[in-house]
């Protein structure tokens, strides 16, 4: 946490610079923070934040967008809906469990086929993150910028996320046939839980709250050891600032 909040302490010190115009002058430190190798530029240090939120969610998006990441993490792992759940156990003891294992599996698959069409949407996230967000992440709670992308980011990753899982579920025959004996079911959808009429919005959440998941398990790692998950620029600047 100690880089991170005097990361915190130079972001006024970078927006002086940014009102000064000089976009690329080496930030002027207080004394407290100066006297090591080579002081990174302004850019350098927002460049940073940047990109050490984009590693945590590069790389959690690569973890989850795998064939049986949902369904091997017990904490993601998405089942089925709880009414559907009652009438599995009855179809498993009347040994159709063949059919409840396909269909649980589709939701879990649709889940990790969405989730790479979070990178585009969480680029633009960050790169309209302004001085001001990234001094409140900084000096915020340990999912601070998790929940900055909740709020910002998270309305069009739903929107991205729920075609793609509707696509695969319609192409799993035993959720194909689910949807529709609940298009056929007409006025007596009323009576369904939200989860039971809308299987694929069902997914598309459960795919989201995993996804968040791991992005505030990168996001506390990050805070924790800034230094051991690096790149040449971050190893710069978090370098320079570990340990003062």
């Amino acid at each position: 946490m100690r880089v991170w909040r005097q990361l915190g302490m130079l972001v006024p010190g970078l927006l002086v610079v940014l009102l000064a115009g000089c976009v690329d002058m080496p930030v002027k430190l207080p004394d407290t923070l100066a006297g090591a190798s080579v002081q990174p530029t302004q850019q350098e240090v927002t460049d940073a934040l940047r990109e050490a939120l984009s590693q945590g969610i590069t790389r959690s998006i690569t973890q989850l967008g795998r064939d049986g990441a949902f369904s091997a993490d017990q904490r993601v792992r998405i089942p089925l809906p709880d009414e559907l759940s009652r009438v599995a156990s009855t179809l498993e003891q009347l040994g159709q469990e063949r059919y409840v294992r396909e269909f649980e599996q589709s939701l879990n698959r649709a889940a990790e086929e969405s989730v790479p069409y979070a990178t585009a949407i969480f680029a633009r996230a960050l790169k309209a993150m302004t001085l001001e967000d990234a001094m409140e992440i900084v000096r915020g709670p340990d999912d601070a910028a998790t929940t900055y992308f909740r709020q910002h980011a998270e309305g069009e990753l739903f929107d991205a996320f729920l075609p793609v899982v509707a696509r695969q579920t319609d192409s799993v025959g035993v959720t194909q046939a689910y949807k529709d004996m609940i298009d056929r079911t007409g006025m007596l959808k009323s009576v369904l839980s939200p989860e039971l009429q809308d299987l694929d919005g069902y997914v598309t959440q459960r795919a989201l709250d995993g996804l968040f998941l791991y992005i505030a398990e990168e996001e506390g790692r990050i805070r924790e050891q800034p230094v051991a998950r690096t790149t040449e620029l971050l190893r710069k600047v978090f370098g320079y600032y570990a340990g003062r």
